[in-house]
């Protein structure tokens, strides 16, 4: 069974950083994508960062040149680097991987807060 468990969420003040991480049960190169997404308070859950097998990654506008995403050498972690956090980045982050089947963390709360 594949378990994905994410961490490195907290409170921020604007212009801060956090780096989150998804620690994988699996080695992520058996998967065919590895990403982020976000969900904020009344909103639908959206992408946020995306890194292919290949791994040339991408990003939503919103958080383009601000969040980089990476794997550990060891290829059963993915990170989620994020820069310069603003208020609208507040939301759960989960952590998604897909192989023939979506599979999904538990989510890590980032606020970003004065």
């Amino acid at each position: 069974q594949v378990q994905l468990v994410e961490s490195g969420g907290g409170l921020v003040q604007p212009g801060g950083s956090l780096r989150l991480s998804c620690a994988i049960s699996r080695n992520s190169l058996n998967f065919d994508n590895m990403g982020w997404y976000r969900q904020a308070p009344g909103k639908q859950r959206e992408s946020v960062a995306q890194i292919p097998r290949d791994g040339f990654a991408n990003y939503a506008d919103s958080v383009n040149g601000r969040f980089s995403i990476s794997r550990s050498i060891g290829r059963n972690t993915v990170y989620l680097q994020m820069n310069s956090l603003k208020p609208e980045d507040t939301g759960v982050y989960y952590c998604h991987a897909y192989r023939q089947a979506d599979y999904w963390g538990q989510g890590t709360q980032v606020t970003v807060s004065s």
